[in-house]
């Protein structure tokens, strides 16, 4: 008998040269995993973060202009204990952040505010690593700095809480201490694009998809990490990340 036609683009697996690498996935409190499809990340979305950056602070939403995007490769994400040293660089930075994860295809086209909230399947904390004197240096010579973000072992991350046991984000506070000491402190209501907003502008460029972790930004404290530190980043009354910097 004929078969229908497939028109998804989709390969069969029979014909792969090579044995394709596993999804990467994120524990998901009450059982179960988050198959990573993208990793999202929103640049310069605490005002005090851009002006310790060197960047220009909105003084309204009305002066916001747009978000500043960027990616991570989804193999990016480390669930584990310990997160390996990055090669090439002698600077690495931790920015910590609210990581929304997404459990519903966005409808085709703009996505409007009001129904980006449908989409999210839950929230955690995550660590943005940056490899700074690469960023640095491409700021420098007005080149682009995949390199200083995109890089393997960049987003460790915790465990996915669903909406439902996660309630409302309101004002809570994101922090982050390395070896006991406070390093980053702030509210998310400080946010300057909310979760729905950043959805929103997202899919003017991209189809969202199931699978998606958006990175939100990052309060004021960035700072360098040794091999050696212990970090604990909290998400207040929904999730914390314990980890060490490997050698």
């Amino acid at each position: 008998m004929p078969q229908p036609a497939d028109t998804s683009g989709a390969m069969p697996v029979e014909t792969d040269v090579i044995a394709a690498l596993p999804s990467p996935r994120v524990a998901v409190r009450g059982g179960g995993t988050f198959p990573v499809h993208r990793i999202y990340c929103v640049g310069r979305n605490f005002a005090d973060h851009a002006r310790e950056m060197g960047a220009t602070a909105p003084a309204s939403k009305a002066e916001r202009g747009t978000p500043v995007f960027f990616m991570k490769p989804a193999d990016a994400i480390v669930t584990g204990a310990t997160v390996p040293w990055p090669t090439a660089t002698a600077d690495l930075h931790h920015e910590v952040e609210l990581v929304v994860a997404l459990g519903r295809d966005a409808p085709a086209g703009v996505l409007p505010v009001g129904q980006a909230q449908s989409l999210v399947f839950g929230y955690t904390v995550g660590l943005d690593l940056t490899r700074r004197d690469l960023q640095a240096a491409a700021k420098a010579r007005g080149l682009p700095w995949d390199t200083a973000k995109g890089f393997d072992h960049s987003a460790p991350i915790g465990e996915l809480v669903p909406v439902a046991q996660a309630g409302a984000l309101g004002a809570r506070v994101l922090e982050l201490t390395v070896n006991g000491q406070p390093r980053q402190r702030a509210p998310l209501s400080d946010l300057i694009w909310d979760v729905a907003e950043i959805l929103h502008e997202l899919s003017k460029l991209y189809a969202l998809r199931a699978g998606d972790l958006v990175f939100m930004g990052t309060p004021a404290g960035v700072a360098a990490l040794q091999p050696g530190d212990r970090f604990e980043a909290r998400l207040e009354g929904i999730a914390t990340l314990h980890g060490q910097v490997g050698p």
